[in-house]
């Protein structure tokens, strides 16, 4: 968050923690005979890592999964470092801040093996690519004495399409089964939020929900059970009275059909309300649906204010962000929606 002495920030994202640790409890429940750990990568998916850190570790969570090494030293204070898994692995650069904190990074190439072997490492994680080919270690690498010297406790793959019904996922199911055999790991984790609706054959020892934590649907069977946690609101600008024909915004996208009151809010793509929510979006105000009409600019967004003759400049309206909802009237995907969340709200947990 930006500060500003003496000043109200215009934007603020409602944050619900009780949610968070339902969707959390859902999620380890759905995860059967496996432990459910949490990726709070990008800033725990925008809401702020910190804060999630610490209400998962209190409802339970012992292993929580970042990208970068940054990304760790931010939440050591709060869990134990050898509670954190550093995704991206070990650099070159990585070796002197990877044995001062103790976190353990995910190894994701027979460079990076050799790196922390030489390092005298330590306990680590191995990434196996079972198909996604992004990160892992791809099947034909795996040699003879390759894990030689590593103390490996968690051996791990990731879902491609878990979120869709398709043979791609019973693939990498198999090939990862065939693989493990030859890392000598002590645990095994293969499920992130979507995967743990595909039953206990993807549970194995440890799951790493995400987006589902934050209140993503990942698979249709979620939605009964999984709460929206963030709630952007932003406050009125101006309010004007526009007559039929008026055009609103850049390019004169939207043109009022009649005579309209128009509400001006301080929100825009700077915070991570995108193009994609132009002519398409809407918040609330007093149980009252205000459509966004006219494009999404940097700083700036318009709403059809017609319908809420009491809405008054300095008064704060809620987005529609619920993020399946969100996501199919903006075209982005719901890991967007959070990770694009800005640094000006004002983030206030409940």
């Amino acid at each position: 968050m930006i500060d500003a002495p003496g000043a109200q920030m215009p934007l603020r994202l409602r944050l619900d923690g009780g949610a968070l640790t339902s969707n959390y409890r859902f999620l380890a429940n759905a995860s059967g005979s496996g432990v459910a750990g949490a990726a709070v990568k990008a800033n725990g998916y925008g809401l702020g890592a910190r804060e999630v850190v610490a209400r998962l570790s209190k409802a339970g969570c012992r292993d929580f999964f970042v990208a970068h090494w940054a990304e760790a030293f931010a939440i050591a204070d709060i869990v134990p470092p050898d509670q954190i898994t550093v995704l991206n692995g070990v650099g070159e650069g990585d070796i002197m801040a990877a044995l001062s904190l103790g976190a353990r990074p995910m190894l994701n190439s027979p460079a990076q093996i050799e790196r922390w072997r030489v390092a005298g490492g330590g306990r680590c994680h191995v990434m196996i690519d079972s198909g996604i080919n992004r990160l892992g270690i791809g099947p034909e690498q795996i040699s003879s004495g390759l894990f030689d010297g590593l103390d490996i406790d968690i051996v791990a793959s990731h879902l491609a399409s878990a979120d869709e019904d398709g043979p791609q996922n019973a693939q990498q199911l198999a090939l990862f089964r065939q693989v493990i055999s030859m890392v000598p790991a002590q645990r095994r984790s293969f499920a992130n939020s979507a995967g743990i609706m595909l039953g206990p054959d993807y549970h194995f020892e440890l799951t790493r929900p995400g987006l589902s934590l934050y209140g993503g649907i990942a698979r249709p069977q979620m939605a009964a059970f999984i709460k929206q946690v963030a709630f952007p609101q932003a406050q009125v600008l101006q309010i004007r009275d526009l007559p039929a024909a008026a055009p609103v915004g850049y390019n004169a996208t939207f043109r009022c059909p009649a005579a309209m009151r128009v509400a001006t809010i301080s929100l825009g793509y700077a915070d991570g309300y995108l193009r994609g929510f132009s002519n398409s979006g809407a918040a609330k105000f007093d149980g009252t649906s205000l459509p966004v009409i006219g494009r999404v600019s940097m700083d700036l967004v318009t709403l059809d204010a017609s319908g809420v003759q009491n809405l008054r400049e300095g008064d704060w309206v809620e987005l529609d962000y619920t993020l399946a909802d969100a996501s199919r009237q903006s075209g982005l995907s719901q890991y967007e929606l959070l990770a694009g969340l800005g640094q000006r709200y004002w983030r206030g947990w409940q």
